[in-house]
């Protein structure tokens, strides 16, 4: 089954950031957003900006790109 963009997206961010063992919390507020905004980004239900994108990207430490491809960061 195929996933679409926003839920590959979604669990990219989710398992990067559990795996730099960051909270939801913490990972919101190193890239100046709210943590419900957060859950909503990492449950798929939210459309993001390029600049969100692109902070997101950087404080993960990938290439935006990256965060967009199925099995690309396990």
């Amino acid at each position: 089954m195929n996933k679409n963009l926003q839920q590959i997206f979604a669990n990219n961010i989710l398992l990067i950031r559990k795996e730099m063992g960051l909270s939801q919390e913490d990972f919101a507020t190193k890239i100046g957003i709210h943590r419900t905004y957060m859950g909503k980004i990492e449950r798929g239900e939210s459309n993001i900006t390029f600049n969100t994108l692109q902070n997101i990207a950087t404080s993960l430490n990938i290439e935006p790109y990256k965060l967009l491809k199925e099995n690309e960061c396990q």
